[in-house]
């Protein structure tokens, strides 16, 4: 019987794949592992444990973690058994937004990874007159641990009540509210209900070849407070895949070395960065060598599936990939199978060269509010298609409306949007829930996404500019890191760039170029080469799609400065209000 509620799946674990390494924390340098049957124990412990200190059905429990761990996971499951709503928060966020967000949930408890997260929350604590406790998971002077609520768990253990809770859980419950990170406006509670979480579990992971490739362990490090891991976690507890937690971003690949995971999910903004350092390693070779290793780059730039390409390019990819492109995957673990890519479009240069490489990239599309799979690509029976988000899975219906954008209905589609009946209605018509994207379903099947719906604008010529189209593009330059286009209202598409620092320093140097950054971002070499790679892909566009002019930005755009959502989307309202100047600039 298929689950049908979060705690199911674990359960359904233990009865069809128990593991003896479910999860995997590294904790002083030492992975430690906790079986199938451990994890449900401790998950029983903590939802004995939060019934004693008075959680009842339909409280609402913030977790905050600066990185993914089994704490995580024990508590997710411990809350999800007993009818109480997880709110997952981003570490990275700013002290007004979790206070907006912990009083507008009314958060009666907060667990928190560590001491940074815990100093923010403490700062706000007694401005949220709901929140009687925070637990920390790390041991942290004047915060209570969470052990503390595992020892109660023990002590007063009463697996009769726990059953009784879960037995009075409907699969239609609300489970959790995720706020989303908001490229405008305050953010927004999605409420995701039981079914509309593991309707998607199971659905969504259909899409992927466990068995067929034999895929036994995972690494986790997209942050689980986003729906998009999250689920991931759920579908990996499923099929029984042992998941290991990464340290950190930063040490990615030293993890990936150790792990050697079959499965791992990421952003397009990381695959990007891995791209430029694999590509960028031909640098270090020199004559033949390095004509040889572009000539494999080349040959997996072009790269299509199922042989499209004809007898001649297979045997030059077999070359290619016995001599150069094996070394990609050996420098990430060399078992790496399939990378899962969502969160935002993927170039196709990503996917091609990838999957070429034997990485499959399964890109596929969705949103918090759809739980969050609308439809994923799959290598098997010509369900792979490179510059498309894939078929639509089971269970869920896409249909285009007359202006372009994807409506969605189905089992995976929110409850609504916590206290905000108004903004709920406005983009559910019936059903169908508006995506506010704009896209097309080929003839195949295929579902390709254009742009943004809010994000379009006109120029003062009254054409349409999509501006995510042309960004996508214009990344593909070694020099640029970020790019927002603009222009709305103006006479011609231009551009704001933060420049890719790294690859900029090493080509001053190669160039005997003054290497000093405000100086370099004024160097007519450099603007001109950067010119260069623009009108390569303004070819393209249209004419008046084409950038015209750019300025350069001397700092990053990150989420700590404001102008990244956590998911790495560009804050477009807080990146044209900071560069006012240089806008302004460009069309005086």
């Amino acid at each position: 019987m298929n689950p049908s509620r979060l705690f199911d799946i674990l359960e359904y674990a233990i009865n069809n794949h128990p593991l003896e390494n479910a999860l995997n924390t590294k904790y002083d340098g030492e992975w430690q592992n906790i079986s199938t049957h451990k994890y449900a124990e401790k998950v029983n412990l903590v939802s004995s444990a939060l019934i004693n200190i008075g959680v009842l059905p339909g409280d609402k429990i913030a977790m905050i973690s600066s990185t993914n761990r089994s704490e995580w996971s024990i508590i997710d499951m411990g809350l999800s058994q007993i009818g109480a709503i997880n709110v997952p928060l981003y570490p990275t966020i700013t002290s007004k937004d979790y206070k907006y967000i912990l009083n507008h949930s009314e958060c009666k408890y907060c667990f928190v990874s560590d001491f940074e997260v815990f100093n923010k929350i403490n700062l706000i604590k007694d401005q949220v007159k709901s929140l009687e406790n925070i637990y920390s998971f790390d041991d942290i002077k004047n915060c209570d641990s969470w052990n503390i609520l595992i020892d109660l768990g023990f002590n007063n253990l009463d697996n009769k009540l726990i059953e009784e809770r879960k037995n009075n859980i409907n699969s239609y419950d609300l489970a959790t509210i995720i706020y989303t990170s908001g490229t405008t406006g305050v953010p927004k509670g999605v409420m995701l209900s039981h079914n509309n979480i593991v309707s998607n579990v199971i659905s969504a992971s259909s899409k992927f070849p466990f068995k067929e490739i034999g895929i036994k362990t995972a690494l986790s490090f997209l942050p689980v407070c986003h729906v998009f891991e999250r689920v991931q976690l759920y579908g990996y507890l499923y099929h029984g895949i042992a998941v290991y937690f990464a340290e950190s971003l930063e040490t990615i690949g030293e993890n990936l070395k150790e792990v050697k995971p079959q499965i791992m999910t990421a952003v397009p903004r990381l695959l990007e960065k891995l791209y430029d350092k694999l590509y960028a390693k031909g640098e270090e070779f020199s004559g033949l060598k390095q004509k040889l290793y572009y000539w494999a780059v080349n040959i997996a730039l072009k790269y299509e599936p199922y042989g499209k390409n004809g007898v001649f390019y297979s045997i030059k990819h077999s070359i290619a990939k016995k001599l150069i492109l094996s070394k990609w995957k050996e420098a990430l673990g060399g078992n790496l199978h399939l990378i899962v890519s969502g969160s935002a479009p993927l170039q196709a240069r990503l996917a091609r060269s990838f999957t070429a490489a034997g990485m499959t990239i399964a890109e596929g599309y969705g949103l918090t509010e759809t739980s969050p799979a609308i439809s994923i690509n799959d290598l098997r029976n010509n369900n792979y298609k490179i510059g498309t988000v894939g078929k639509i899975i089971d269970n869920v219906e896409v249909k285009i409306a007359e202006d372009g954008e994807i409506l969605c209905k189905g089992p995976n589609i929110m409850m609504g949007y916590y206290k905000e009946k108004n903004k709920t209605d406005n983009v559910m018509t019936g059903e169908y829930f508006h995506t506010g994207d704009i896209g097309i379903i080929d003839s195949d099947g295929f579902l390709k996404i254009t742009d943004r719906k809010k994000e379009m604008f006109k120029t003062s010529g009254g054409k349409y500019i999509a501006p995510a189209v042309i960004e996508g593009q214009m990344k593909q330059s070694l020099f640029i890191e970020q790019i927002m286009v603009v222009g709305e209202s103006e006479r011609m598409a231009a551009a704001v760039i933060q420049p890719n620092f790294e690859y900029i320093n090493n080509w001053a140097k190669e160039n005997n170029i003054d290497t000093s950054k405000n100086d370099l971002l004024k160097n007519n070499e450099l603007l001109n080469a950067i010119q260069r790679d623009i009108d390569i892909h303004n070819e393209n566009f249209g004419k008046w799609e084409k950038i015209k002019k750019f300025e350069l930005t001397s700092e990053p755009w990150l989420i700590e400065n404001g102008l990244l959502t956590p998911t790495m989307k560009l804050k477009r309202k807080e990146i044209k209000s900071k560069y006012i100047d240089l806008i302004k600039k460009i069309y005086t």
